[in-house]
């Protein structure tokens, strides 16, 4: 009876044993195909950065604004810039232009031909050096509002130069006139309401406060 349960355990050990060693060279070969097709894809994208070395030598080398640099990983890469890149499609043979922008991934231009995408590159690559020399030619608008190379001594010229705003006091005279010949009747009347309305309400809270305390005062000089 042993020795039955020992042959059973000693084969399922070599099942397991066999099943082991398929899982393995089933990885490795799944491991190789992606090597292979990384390698392919690698290998396709030198192929374009060579059909593009003539435009990638134009550009001066002092210009930080493009890579020119094939990444590895999964997925090799040929970076033109920070934003733009040229990958290869699902099928490892479609190259495909891409461009990230802020409202999501931009297809430039794709293509199984790789002139196309070299022709697309090229041109990419003349429109943002154009833009980068528009920028650095545009004018430049100071936030003191002075000109370009304006120092603090033409700064006051120029605002002392400029048009002053027209002003006009008011003199003596003229506000006399303004207020009229009775103005000063009207000052005395307005100025003998007010004394009569305080007069007035002082004399009011004198009658409150001697109707409240009266009996009391009354029962005081009683009293005395």
């Amino acid at each position: 009876m042993n020795e039955t349960r020992n042959g059973a355990s000693a084969e399922s050990k070599g099942r397991l044993a066999e099943a082991i060693r398929e899982a393995k060279t089933a990885a490795a070969d799944r491991e190789d195909v992606v090597v292979e097709l990384r390698e392919a894809a690698r290998m396709r994208l030198e192929l374009l950065a060579q059909e593009l070395e003539p435009v990638f030598a134009d550009v001066p080398a002092d210009d930080l604004l493009f890579d020119f640099a094939i990444s590895s990983g999964t997925q090799p890469r040929l970076w033109i810039d920070a934003v733009s890149h040229v990958a290869m499609g699902r099928d490892r043979r479609t190259f495909r232009f891409v461009r990230d922008t802020r409202l999501g991934r931009t297809v430039l231009a794709e293509s199984t031909d790789m002139r196309p995408v070299a022709d697309q590159v090229t041109r990419y690559i003349a429109e943002r050096m154009i833009e980068r020399q528009r920028w650095l030619d545009g004018p430049v608008t100071s936030l003191r509002g002075r000109t370009d190379g304006e120092t603090d001594e033409a700064e006051a010229v120029r605002q002392s130069d400029a048009p002053a705003m027209p002003s006009r006091a008011v003199s003596a005279e003229e506000a006399q006139e303004a207020a009229g010949p009775d103005g000063d009747g009207r000052g005395l009347k307005g100025f003998l309401s007010g004394m009569g309305l305080v007069l007035g309400g002082a004399a009011l809270v004198f009658a409150v406060a001697a109707a409240i305390y009266w009996d009391r005062l009354a029962a005081y000089v009683a009293a005395n």
